[in-house]
């Protein structure tokens, strides 16, 4: 079996994208089919067939965080959703206090040096060693002046799953207004904005077996924000623009398919994590895990490994067809030039890890159609990578070098 598995790919890095999931490429495929106009077009019949594709994406975006179809908001993405939250809810205020998380996606931290936005004082919000948010330290930090809470609903570097529930009933409480970014999130636990009381929600169709390039944000009809762009009244003025009919087509068809898998098949998915999890605990030394071990996101596994690069991990892996992550999409990849890819990652050192072994941190982000041959591959992959590694890093032999001195 494992001879099958070594002919094809094993796709791990649902944090950062997910595989478009068949439903959504068969109904991308059937759009292409059709004859559809401009969805502004109201006047004739090309347009309104437009129109109402994007409208049964956005009853079926609705549908799976519990919101009404008309406080859905089409965008590029959650970055852009979390830009659209933020920016456009401060639009037109002339002072106040923001909080955020310290281990926020970079959309969100990076406000903090916007020009636009110095009026405002951000706060930050620090997590513990699991990078979980505390609600009364959310309590302590409000004040008068406070407009705003951003936290994510879990992150993708580690997993961790925040309490979201009892944040955003904290904001209610103070009647402050509440955004999660749930990119990681939706689709793999189960979400409700309106029993939440969540005032905002960003949502990304790549993460869920949508296609890249589209997203939406959840609006409560209490929350009051402003266009980011100028030109147009597509998406009710908030989003100008011709809206993108054929990714919102395939976001709602993802949508759509994996609300049935977070009912049905949440569980199988958790378990294989745990099996990958205990798999590398029990098989390689020198590994830490990252996140808190129980309340994280369903399939994810990360850690940090003391002696090797994480990149050169990940380029070994690639070799023998796993593909998995290191550290943020959005930052791993930039030019030198971008400080991001310059330091360790904000999220590892909120959590505790060491500066100098941040560098050694991989991701395993499971989805709905990993299966548990594949799992079996990689439990028995990575050890013989790691332990070549080993043997090729000079600080895991000074380190062997010390052991001996010491026996």
């Amino acid at each position: 079996m494992l001879a099958k598995i070594m002919n094809k790919m094993v796709y791990l890095d649902r944090m950062a994208t997910a595989l478009m999931a068949p439903e959504a490429k068969k109904a991308i495929t059937d759009f292409l089919q059709e004859n559809v106009g401009n969805p502004s077009a109201h006047i004739h019949s090309a347009g309104i067939a437009a129109d109402g594709y994007i409208s049964e994406a956005r009853r079926q975006i609705a549908d799976i965080i519990g919101a009404s179809d008309d406080e859905i908001y089409f965008t590029s993405g959650a970055t852009e959703s979390n830009n659209l939250a933020i920016k456009g809810f401060l639009a037109g205020k002339n002072s106040g206090e923001i909080i955020i998380s310290e281990i926020e996606h970079y959309s969100i931290l990076d406000q903090m040096r916007n020009p636009a936005l110095a009026n405002y004082r951000f706060k930050i919000l620090h997590v513990d060693s699991n990078g979980i948010v505390s609600p009364d330290d959310l309590e302590k930090m409000i004040t008068a002046n406070t407009l705003l809470v951003s936290i994510n609903v879990a992150n993708s570097e580690i997993g961790s799953i925040q309490p979201f529930n009892e944040l955003a009933q904290v904001c209610q409480n103070h009647k402050v207004v509440f955004h999660a970014d749930a990119a990681s999130a939706v689709g793999y636990i189960p979400i409700n904005v309106k029993e939440a009381g969540v005032n905002m929600m960003s949502v990304s169709a790549q993460t869920l077996g949508g296609p890249m390039g589209v997203g939406a944000l959840y609006i409560d009809k209490k929350t009051s924000i402003r266009p980011l762009f100028d030109g147009g009244n597509q998406e009710a003025g908030l989003r100008p623009g011709t809206e993108n009919v054929m990714g919102i087509v395939g976001f709602g068809a993802a949508t759509e398919a994996i609300k049935s898998k977070l009912a049905n098949e949440s569980d199988r998915l958790r378990q294989l994590g745990e099996k990958l999890r205990q798999g590398i605990e029990s098989k390689i030394e020198h590994v830490e895990f990252t996140g808190h071990p129980q309340i994280r996101l369903p399939g994810h596994v990360s850690f940090w490994h003391k002696f090797i690069e994480g990149e050169s991990l990940l380029l070994h892996l690639n070799m023998k067809r796993i593909i998995a992550a290191s550290g943020s999409a959005c930052s791993s990849n930039l030019k030198g030039s971008d400080e991001h890819d310059l330091r360790a990652s904000h999220v590892l050192t909120a959590v505790g890890v060491p500066e100098e072994y941040c560098s050694g941190s991989i991701t395993f982000g499971l989805d709905y159609f990993n299966t548990d041959d594949e799992i079996n591959y990689v439990i028995e992959t990575l050890p013989d990578i790691v332990h070549r590694l080993e043997g090729m890093s000079p600080v895991y032999e000074d380190y062997l070098k010390q052991r001996e001195r010491h026996e």
